[in-house]
């Protein structure tokens, strides 16, 4: 199983939208994938039609109130599973004492309970806390979406500095994959930041960009996925490419 978590510190770079299309994309390809929404809002699973946010999920596992994923695990599309937040992961987030050993509750709840499925998704909270922590030593690979403007390139920065800093509790050094979002190929700025994207992350960096899209912005509104809101729109199309580029491991 790839488990790869979506992730920036960095708020509004589409990491819920990317989550829920990419997993969808990837289960149309053929492959099972689970999503797990690691975010206490809980967008993820609002964003696949489950508008009231279930009171049970990934926090009842990661707390030991829970001893498997049945109840919790919801079968949202054909190959496509979503385990939601739960109320309780907002005070796993806020948790204190015993930090250190707390940062490995998601670790143990992934290896236990989701060995037959293909990929694994994290959609992670805008934030450096426990709850990100979890997510960088539970998963193998970072997918980072990056914006096409100065503070992207700043919060990833940021958020390299960040992940170095738990390389050294990892067997593994974390695979990054960075992924241009909401981007728009008429701004000279946008194009400025991918240059230098490509510059500094050689072969990192995915070769098919999200494009900014006011579709992908009503997609959560009706509780569906680009590929059943507008299945034929260039959105549809970038997050296709997105699949295929991360299963074939593709790079700039």
């Amino acid at each position: 199983m790839r488990s790869i978590a979506v992730i920036n510190q960095k708020g509004g770079v589409g990491k819920t939208t990317i989550t829920a299309n990419l997993g969808h994309a990837l289960a149309l390809a053929g492959r099972r994938v689970t999503l797990v929404d690691l975010d206490p809002q809980g967008h993820l699973s609002a964003s696949l039609g489950i508008f009231k946010p279930p009171a049970r999920g990934i926090a009842d596992l990661m707390q030991g109130d829970a001893k498997d994923l049945d109840g919790l695990a919801i079968h949202s599309r054909e190959r496509l599973t979503l385990i939601p937040a739960g109320k309780g992961l907002s005070e796993i987030g806020e948790l204190r004492e015993g930090a250190a050993d707390r940062a490995y509750l998601l670790r143990r709840c992934l290896q236990e309970h989701l060995r037959d499925q293909d990929f694994l998704l994290l959609d992670c909270p805008p934030s450096a806390g426990l709850l990100m922590a979890n997510a960088v030593l539970g998963a193998d690979e970072a997918l980072i979406p990056v914006t096409g403007d100065y503070l992207g390139l700043n919060g990833l920065a940021q958020l390299m500095l960040t992940l170095k800093k738990f390389q050294r509790f990892r067997e593994r050094p974390l695979r990054p994959w960075i992924q241009l979002s909401r981007f728009q190929t008429r701004r000279r700025l946008a194009r400025e930041v991918e240059r230098k994207l490509l510059d500094h992350f050689p072969g990192r960096v995915l070769p098919h960009p999200i494009q900014e899209a006011a579709v992908l912005a009503e997609c959560p509104g009706v509780g569906r996925s680009i590929f059943e809101y507008r299945p034929r729109s260039r959105a549809a199309a970038e997050f296709k490419a997105l699949a295929q580029d991360l299963i074939e491991e593709h790079t700039r």
